[in-house]
């Protein structure tokens, strides 16, 4: 009798327990982030009164897309030829800016003085060799490094943020030189800007 009802006890603890560690159903609002800008900080709509969401939101005025959004709609994932802020490029395994990347980065820093209102992200990709954690670090250092130069050339902080892709998302998928050169890059994605009146 005495096992009976320790069993019992211990399986209702067990139940409560279970109960208790379960998922909430009113999370906390997510936080702003530079890969989660769009979070808002109101609750959460409830369950029974959320109206579906569209599939594809509207592309914000003046803002190119992501190799995020380009990879999942499909889309090519390199930077269209007339886009005005090109990709500066990197040596294999380096994150320091070649006399080539500089010169790129000149002439974006003078498109951004042009355009006040624009904030960018920097992506940093990287090509497929080495482990992905050792890539995704290295993405980081590629547009760490092109945001302070940009910096240098009087570009402020606050208009510009970065985030690694390492080698989640070639322009080029092909197993050489020549193509693995053109996913070692810095990619810019106009984020926001105020439509030009």
């Amino acid at each position: 009798m005495l096992k009976r009802r320790s069993i019992m006890l211990l399986s209702l603890l067990a139940l409560a327990f279970t109960i208790s560690c379960g998922p909430s159903i009113n999370q906390p609002p997510p936080k702003w982030t530079v890969e989660n800008q769009s979070a808002s900080t109101s609750p959460p709509p409830s369950p029974q009164t959320s109206a579906p969401k569209p599939a594809v939101e509207a592309k914000r005025e003046g803002a190119s897309t992501s190799s995020l959004e380009a990879l999942r709609s499909g889309e090519s994932t390199a930077t269209p030829a007339a886009s005005a802020l090109k990709d500066a490029y990197f040596a294999f395994d380096k994150y320091d800016l070649s006399p080539e990347a500089r010169e790129t980065l000149k002439a974006n820093a003078e498109w951004l003085k042009a355009n006040p209102a624009a904030r960018v992200q920097v992506e940093g990709h990287c090509d497929e060799r080495g482990t992905q954690e050792y890539n995704m670090a290295l993405g980081a250092k590629r547009a760490q490094a092109t945001v302070d130069y940009l910096a240098t050339l009087g570009i402020t902080a606050s208009r510009m943020s970065t985030i690694s892709y390492g080698e989640e998302i070639p322009v080029c998928k092909e197993h050489n030189e020549e193509c693995w050169a053109k996913n070692r890059r810095a990619r810019f994605v106009v984020v926001s800007r105020q439509p030009s009146s």
